[in-house]
C-alpha cells in the first residue's frame, strides 16, 4: 500500500533559510508546512523598550515569549531570534555582500565557484528583502564618519543597504514591492527600534515578503511549536515521521505526528545544531555525519558600548545601523542603535578592559572603580541611555572554529580549530578609544565578555557545513544532507566560512540557490 503523505516538505523554522525554502517550494507545486517555536507578531505586539522583557526575551520557563534568545556557552554567548520571521524579527536590517576572501576560504573552499554561482541568487535576495541604501545619517553615523577620516578610511565609509522601506515617512502606502501583492507599507520614520521589533511597519520582515507570499501560493505556518523528533518512516524507503508539540506551555505538551516526503531544517544554528546532534545520538537519524555539531564560527565579533558625556546628542535616531566602513583587510566595523528609552544594555556592561586572564582584567575594573568611580558607576543613572550610546559591531573574517556537543543536561562547547574566540580584538578597542575621544564618552562591554573570554555574537554560523563528502561536513554543495533523501539544511547551519559581515543576505542567497535544484512537482 502506497504511503499517504501529510505534506511534500515540512520546514523546521522560519528565519531566512525556512522563508525562502516556504515559497520556492510553494511555487513548484509541493504541499508545504512551516512549524515556528516563536509566536506570531504584529507591529503592534512589539515592545516599546527592551525594558519589556516578556514582549522581548524568549524565556518560556519565565513565560517571556518575546523576540529575543540569549543562550551562553562556555566559549560564546549568543544572541538569536524567535518568531514567525525568525532573525528578522530582531535583527539589524543590514544586507552587505561579504569581500571575496569569504567564498574562497572555510569547509567549502574549492568545492564550486561560490562567487559567481551565488551572484544571481544575491540579486534575487536584495530584492525580495527590499535591500536598499540606507538614505540619511545621523548623529552615530556622522561619528563613525570623522573616525574614518581619522583612520584613513573616508573613501571606505558607506552606508549599507538595508531592508526597509522608506518611502515618506509615517505614510502607508499599497505593497511597494511586489506589484501590489504583498502587504501595505509605511515609511520609515528613523525610530531606531528596528532591534526591538519595528513599530510602524517599515522594516522588511520575512512575514512580509518570502512567508507572505509562500502563504499566498498555499503553504501553511503553525507558530508556538517545537520539534522534538525527525525520523525515517518505519519500512518504508522514503519519507519522515516528524513529532512537535507546544513551545509555549510548560505543562500541557501537547504532541502531534505528521507524515512528509522531505525535511527542511531552518532552526538557525542552535535550533538544528541541537535537533541534529538529539536525532543522531537517540538513533533517529543514525546515518547523520559525525561533524554535526563541527566548524561553527562566531562571526570574529566584539561589541563595544561607547557612552557620551555630551548632552546634545542623540544617537538612537536612524536606523538599527546606518553606516559601515572596514578599518582594515580583515573586518568591518558598523554603528549601532537602540531606539529612545531601550536602555537596558547599560545593566550588564562593564568599562572597556583588556587581559590575557582574568586576574589581569578584574584588576584593572577594580583599577576603574578606584580612578574613574562616577564615569563607572554614574553611567547606570545616565538619564536617555540609548541616546547618549553608541554601539560598535565589529566583525572580521579570520577564521576559528568551535564545535558543539551534547553534555550531561544541555549542549556545551569547545574549540575544534584555530585560536579561541575572543572578544578582546586589538582593531576594535583602536576604533572605540576613537569613537569614546571624538564623542568625549567612556567605552564599554559586555560583563560576560570580560569575565569569561568569550565574545557574544548575534551571527552564529555553521554546525552543518558543505564538505565533499560525509567525512568533513553534514551537507552536499546543493546543501542536500548526507545519507537521506529529501533532507536539507537552509539556515545559518550550512554558512561554511566567516563571512565577516551580517550574514543574513548570504543565508538568504544561499538558500535561494539550494532551492533552484529541488525540480518542480
Amino acid at each position: 500500500m502506497k504511503q499517504q503523505f501529510d505534506y511534500d516538505y515540512v520546514i523546521i523554522g522560519s528565519g531566512f533559510g525556512g522563508s525562502v525554502s516556504a515559497l520556492r517550494l510553494s511555487e513548484k507545486g509541493y504541499k508545504v508546512l512551516v512549524i515556528e517555536k516563536g509566536k506570531w507578531y504584529k507591529a503592534k505586539d512589539f515592545p516599546k523598550t527592551n525594558w519589556d522583557l516578556k514582549k522581548w526575551m524568549w524565556l518560556p520557563i519565565f513565560k517571556f515569549f518575546g523576540i529575543l534568545k540569549l543562550t551562553v556557552f562556555r566559549h560564546v554567548s549568543i544572541l538569536s531570534g524567535v518568531g514567525v520571521g525568525g532573525g528578522s524579527l530582531v535583527y539589524a536590517n543590514t544586507l552587505p555582500i561579504p569581500s571575496r576572501n569569504f567564498f574562497n576560504s572555510g569547509n567549502w573552499k574549492g568545492l564550486a565557484d561560490w562567487e559567481n554561482d551565488l551572484k544571481t541568487h544575491y540579486a534575487t535576495a536584495e530584492k525580495m528583502l527590499g535591500a536598499t541604501k540606507n538614505p540619511k545619517f545621523f548623529d552615530a553615523d556622522i561619528t563613525l564618519k570623522n573616525v574614518a577620516n581619522l583612520m584613513g578610511k573616508g573613501d571606505d565609509f558607506d552606508a549599507p543597504n538595508v531592508a526597509v522601506y522608506f518611502g515618506e515617512a509615517d505614510k502607508e502606502v499599497k505593497d511597494p514591492f511586489f506589484n501590489g501583492k504583498g502587504p501595505n507599507r509605511v515609511g520609515c520614520d528613523f525610530c531606531g527600534q528596528c532591534m526591538t521589533g519595528c513599530p510602524n511597519n517599515s522594516k522588511n520582515t520575512l512575514d512580509k515578503n518570502y512567508l507572505y507570499l509562500a502563504q499566498k501560493k498555499g503553504a501553511q505556518i503553525i507558530a508556538e511549536k517545537i520539534v522534538k523528533i525527525v525520523k525515517p518512516i518505519e519500512n518504508e524507503k522514503e519519507g519522515y515521521e516528524i513529532f512537535y508539540e507546544n513551545s509555549t506551555s510548560l505543562f500541557q505538551k501537547e504532541k502531534k505526528s505528521i507524515k512528509t516526503k522531505g525535511v527542511i531544517f531552518s532552526g538557525g544554528v542552535l535550533g538544528t545544531v541541537r535537533l541534529l546532534l538529539d536525532m543522531k545520538n537517540k538513533k533517529y537519524l543514525p546515518n547523520l555525519s559525525d561533524e554535526v555539531g563541527n566548524h561553527i564560527r562566531t562571526n570574529n565579533e566584539n561589541l563595544t558600548l561607547v557612552t557620551s558625556r555630551k548632552k546634545d546628542v542623540n544617537f538612537s535616531k536612524g536606523v538599527a545601523i546606518g553606516s559601515i566602513f572596514p578599518p582594515d583587510d580583515h573586518g568591518h566595523v558598523e554603528a549601532v542603535r537602540y531606539g529612545e528609552g531601550s536602555s537596558i544594555w547599560k545593566i550588564p556592561i562593564f568599562p572597556m578592559v583588556y587581559g590575557k586572564n582574568i586576574f589581569i582584567r578584574i584588576f584593572r575594573l577594580l583599577k576603574e572603580l578606584v580612578l574613574h568611580p562616577i564615569d563607572w558607576l554614574g553611567m547606570y543613572f545616565t538619564k536617555n541611555y540609548a541616546n547618549k550610546t553608541v554601539i560598535l559591531l565589529f566583525m572580521q573574517h579570520l577564521d576559528s572554529t568551535i564545535k558543539l556537543k551534547r553534555g550531561w543536561f544541555n549542549l556545551s562547547s569547545k574549540v575544534s580549530s584555530g585560536p579561541k574566540p575572543t572578544p578582546f580584538i586589538p582593531m576594535a578597542k583602536t576604533i572605540a578609544d576613537h569613537v569614546a575621544k571624538e564623542i568625549d564618552g567612556k567605552a564599554f562591554m559586555m560583563s560576560i565578555d570580560i569575565l569569561t573570554g568569550a565574545p557574544s555574537t548575534a551571527h552564529i554560523l555553521g554546525g552543518a557545513v558543505i564538505a565533499k563528502d560525509k567525512s568533513e561536513g553534514v551537507i552536499n554543495i546543493n546543501q542536500k544532507v548526507f545519507g537521506y533523501q529529501n533532507m536539507y539544511v537552509c539556515d545559518g547551519a550550512a554558512m561554511s566560512a566567516n563571512p565577516g559581515v551580517n550574514p543574513s543576505l548570504t543565508i538568504t542567497a544561499m538558500s535561494e540557490r539550494a532551492m533552484s535544484f529541488i525540480p518542480k512537482k
